[in-house]
């Protein structure tokens, strides 16, 4: 199985520009815990609730005036929309990610896939592993 069958397709991208306040106003709009994040049609990052709460507001960060770039991972971590799902899961205990940007072959941002993705489109197991790999400690 290919990752385009289970990958959710409509996601929302948050703006390296925008403040930390409306990127967990939009999580909690759509109810996650991670956005992309893009400029200019590229994936620049990636910022999660940990980072806004952790690497924001418990330094003492403005939520305000914090922007989204200050705080995101810049790292991307990602897989491509045609690659085997068996693999990526492999690949997403390796990294100790619960979910990765999905990209073309072009490098444009088209969905995103999590361990939930896998365990209910794919095989239960397979999510099962990616987690246990996941929660080791490195």
């Amino acid at each position: 199985m290919k990752v385009s069958e289970l990958m959710t397709r409509d996601v929302e991208i948050a703006n390296p520009n925008d403040t930390i306040e409306a990127a967990a106003r939009l999580m909690a709009k759509i109810d996650a815990g991670v956005l992309p994040v893009g400029e200019e049609n590229h994936l620049v990052g990636m910022i999660t609730d940990r980072d806004i709460t952790i690497k924001g507001v418990a330094s003492g960060k403005d939520p305000k005036s914090t922007k989204v770039r200050d705080v995101m991972t810049g790292e991307i971590k990602y897989c491509f929309e045609d690659e085997d799902v068996d693999r990526v899961a492999d690949n997403m205990a390796d990294l100790q990610l619960r979910r990765l940007p999905v990209v073309n072959r072009d490098k444009r941002l088209v969905g995103i896939v999590s361990l939930g993705d896998i365990a209910t489109g794919h095989k239960p197991s397979k999510a099962g592993e990616a987690l246990s790999g996941i929660s080791q400690r490195h």
